[in-house]
């Protein structure tokens, strides 16, 4: 049971911290260490995560982006509505 709550923890920490940091792979070895599952396919993992790592990266400002557009357009909504108010 301490193992599972070691993953919830562990997953949940890198999940939040993930987006942000470049080269998230060393959080992955960290929930595989705390599941005490053997670590020897680590070279093919730190092997791929550059290309997971720039479609990571570009998903992330995508979703960014597109937040920022959908905000501005409810601000300027907001606006031209408080606008026609006076």
């Amino acid at each position: 049971m301490g193992a599972y709550i070691a993953i919830i923890v562990t997953s949940t920490l890198g999940a939040v911290g993930q987006a942000g940091v470049p080269g998230p792979s060393f959080l992955v070895v960290a929930v595989l260490l705390a599941a005490g599952i053997p670590i020897e396919g680590l070279p093919l993992l730190f092997a791929l995560d550059r290309i997971f790592d720039m479609i990571r990266t570009a998903l992330n400002i995508t979703g960014d982006a597109a937040c920022a557009v959908i905000v501005d357009a409810l601000i300027e909504e907001e606006a031209a509505e408080a606008e026609l108010k006076k």
